[in-house]
């Protein structure tokens, strides 16, 4: 696998993971409106997962993109270990969501100017979108920090914990390094800085607390250490194409 293949599997990894998330809170949202929003987000990041599959499959040649999204061992996917964390309550799944999309947005803002002409174009599609889901998260911030106290407490709960996952996001190694030289990729010390400035902006007006946690790692999912919790997604993941190999659409 190519740095570029890899790259682009990392994007891609991060919404598909993160899609299948919203996607077992469907039908448990607060309220109607709001259920309708977490699957349409949760179908946004599949869509865009999708999309670059297929680019990837077209790069490799043999694998097709259903190979890329259900037929990986653990270790071959390379999403980041935030999009992992379960829906332990509503405040969890909108702190790791605005985490989340505060970074896509800077992200995919950068990406648009890559020589790569699939993810650039990939990138400006995409950035309609999250411009949107960030949006709706930041405002989610607002109401539950600076809402009741029960509120206030959960979604300060949920950033404490979370918060230990954010270095990930940043994190460069050679395959970055390499894409970054060719115009390709994305410099993440740029993306930091204003994701650093977004959130502290977001959780003041919100009145809540931007946690102080220590670095705590450097097996990243990124490069395919993942937490307890990712087994789980795959067994529910690739149960049906390990039970019918060889099905088709």
């Amino acid at each position: 696998m190519n740095s570029l293949q890899k790259y682009s599997l990392r994007i891609a990894d991060n919404s598909w993971i993160l899609g299948c998330r919203l996607a077992e809170y469907s039908s448990h949202g607060p309220f109607l409106e709001e259920d309708l929003a977490i699957t349409n987000v949760g179908l946004d990041h599949v869509g865009l997962a999708e999309a670059i599959y297929k680019y990837v499959a077209e790069l490799d040649g043999e694998k097709s993109a259903d190979d890329f999204a259900f037929r990986r061992a653990e270790q071959e996917y390379f999403n980041v270990q935030l999009v992992e964390y379960p829906n332990e309550h509503f405040g969890y799944i909108m702190a790791r969501q605005f985490m989340f999309d505060v970074y896509q947005f800077y992200f995919l803002e950068a990406l648009q100017n890559s020589k790569d002409e699939t993810l650039a174009a990939l990138a400006v599609k995409s950035l309609k979108e999250v411009t949107y889901h960030l949006r709706r998260s930041s405002q989610w911030m607002y109401r539950l920090g600076d809402g009741t106290t029960e509120s206030h407490a959960k979604i300060q709960e949920a950033l404490n914990h979370l918060f230990m996952y954010k270095d990930e996001l940043f994190f460069m190694d050679e395959t970055d390094e390499e894409l970054i030289k060719s115009g390709v990729g994305v410099d993440l010390n740029n993306v930091k800085k204003m994701w650093e400035e977004k959130v502290s902006e977001v959780l003041t007006k919100a009145t809540l607390q931007k946690p102080e946690v220590p670095h705590f790692s450097l097996e990243y999912g990124k490069n395919g250490h993942h937490t307890d919790y990712f087994g789980y997604i795959l067994l529910d993941l690739q149960y049906l194409n390990n039970k019918y190999p060889d099905a088709v659409w």
